[in-house]
């Protein structure tokens, strides 16, 4: 769900790959494995994300009841457009 709700705000607010990930002084590969569910950002780095995008951390991490029963709405939908599927490997 992290790389999926990562995935829609970074689009919804109008960031590249690259651009967030030069934001966030990371590489592009470390992005990439985050959005593709492959590896969890550290803590740390979940609060600049969320920061940078202008959303809780609860909001990425999947959390909505709790928002909800808090009376916060996020702008950014939980899902952001249909991924492009991944080529098949020859073999």
């Amino acid at each position: 769900m992290l790389n999926d709700r990562l995935r829609s705000a970074r689009i919804f607010r109008g960031y590249t790959l690259q651009k967030t990930a030069d934001t966030l002084n990371i590489s592009l590969r470390a992005l990439q494995k985050y959005e593709s569910g492959d590896v969890d950002p550290s803590y740390d780095l979940l609060v600049q994300i969320a920061d940078l995008f202008d959303v809780p951390t609860d909001f990425l991490l999947g959390r909505d009841d709790y928002l909800r029963s808090l009376g916060v709405s996020v702008d950014v939908p939980p899902e952001g457009p249909p991924r492009h599927p991944r080529p098949q490997k020859r073999r």
